[in-house]
C-alpha cells in the first residue's frame, strides 16, 4: 500500500487544514461534483486529464468510506505474493488527491501500480480505457463528499459488464473473505496456491486491519476502520431515514444490472459503518 509515513503525513495535513477552514468553504465543485478542498484541487484535476495509465495498472474504485483501504491492502498483498516485492507507493494512493505534479512523479513507479479512486467511471483519465487497465468496483453506501452515492453507482452501472471491470460487494468479502480474495486474484490473472490465498485472508480480516490501523493510518485509522458490521445501521438510522434510503434505491437502481447484484436490505445495513 502507500508508504505509511507519507499516508499519515498527508492525512494529518488535511485534518489540520480542515480545522482552519470554515465549514461552508470545505468543498469546491469540479464538473458538477463536490470535492474536499483539503485533498483535491482544480489544478490536480486538470493535470489528471493527461495522466498516462499503463495496461497493467490496477484501479480500485469505490465511493468514499466503502472499503477502499481494505481492498487496497488485499490487492497489495496479492501483488506481493506474486512478485515477492512488498508493494509501496510514495504518493497518497487516491488518484485524484494531491498536488498537480504527482502524475509526473508516478511515471517512475514500478509496475503494477495500484491506483485507488472515488471518481465516476467517466471521470477517469481516457488513458485508463485506452490501455485497458484492470478496474475493481467496490460497493456499499455512505454519504460524504465526491457527490451522491447513487450518482456514483448509476455511473459505474453502465460499465459493470465490461471485461476489465470486477464488481466486489463489501458484504460478500465479510461473508467469505477467502472466496473473495481468490476471485480477485483470478481476475488479475494471478496464479496462487490455496494456502497463499488463505494466508492473505488471515492477515486481511477487518479485525486485523482495525487492530493495526493506528500504526498504518495514524490518527484517522480508527475512523477508517470502525465496526465493519453488517446491520449496524439500526443503531444510527431511524425508520424514516431507512424508508427514504429504500425509496431512493428503488428510484435509482431497481432494474439495473448493479441493482440486481445488490441485496439492498444487506447493503443498506452497512450504512454508515461500512469500512
Amino acid at each position: 500500500m502507500a508508504d505509511k509515513s507519507k499516508f499519515i503525513e498527508y492525512i494529518d495535513d488535511a485534518l489540520e487544514k480542515s480545522k482552519e477552514t470554515a465549514l461552508s468553504h470545505l468543498f469546491f465543485t469540479y464538473q458538477g461534483i463536490p470535492y474536499p478542498v483539503t485533498m483535491c484541487t482544480s489544478e490536480t484535476f486538470r493535470a489528471l486529464d493527461a495522466f498516462e495509465a499503463r495496461s497493467d495498472d490496477i484501479v480500485l474504485a469505490s465511493y468514499p468510506k466503502c472499503g477502499s483501504n481494505w481492498i487496497l491492502h488485499i490487492v497489495s498483498e496479492l501483488v506481493f505474493a506474486v512478485s515477492k516485492k512488498k508493494y509501496t507507493c510514495p504518493e497518497f494512493p487516491v488518484l485524484e488527491c494531491g498536488d498537480a505534479e504527482k502524475y509526473q512523479r508516478m511515471k517512475l513507479f514500478p509496475s503494477p501500480r495500484i491506483l485507488t479512486t472515488h471518481l465516476h467511471y467517466d471521470k477517469l483519465p481516457q488513458s485508463v480505457f485506452k490501455n485497458q487497465a484492470k478496474k475493481h468496483f467496490m460497493e456499499t453506501v455512505e454519504s460524504v463528499s465526491w457527490g451522491s452515492y447513487f450518482d456514483f453507482a448509476i455511473n459505474w452501472n453502465k460499465y459493470i459488464d465490461n471485461e476489465n471491470v470486477k464488481f466486489i460487494l463489501y458484504e460478500d468479502l465479510k461473508e467469505n473473505l477467502v472466496v473473495g480474495i481468490k476471485e480477485i486474484s483470478e481476475f488479475l490473472g494471478f496464479s496462487l496456491a490455496d494456502e497463499q490465498i488463505r494466508a492473505i485472508s488471515a492477515q486481511s480480516t477487518f479485525q486485523a486491519m482495525r487492530e493495526n490501523s493506528q500504526e498504518t493510518h495514524g490518527a484517522i485509522g480508527p475512523f477508517l476502520f470502525r465496526k465493519g458490521e453488517v446491520g449496524d445501521w439500526k443503531n444510527l438510522f431511524n425508520e424514516t431515514q431507512n424508508q427514504e434510503m429504500d425509496e431512493r434505491f428503488k428510484e435509482c437502481l431497481a432494474g439495473t444490472s448493479l441493482g440486481a447484484k445488490l441485496n439492498w436490505n444487506s447493503v443498506a445495513s452497512m450504512c454508515p459503518a461500512a469500512s
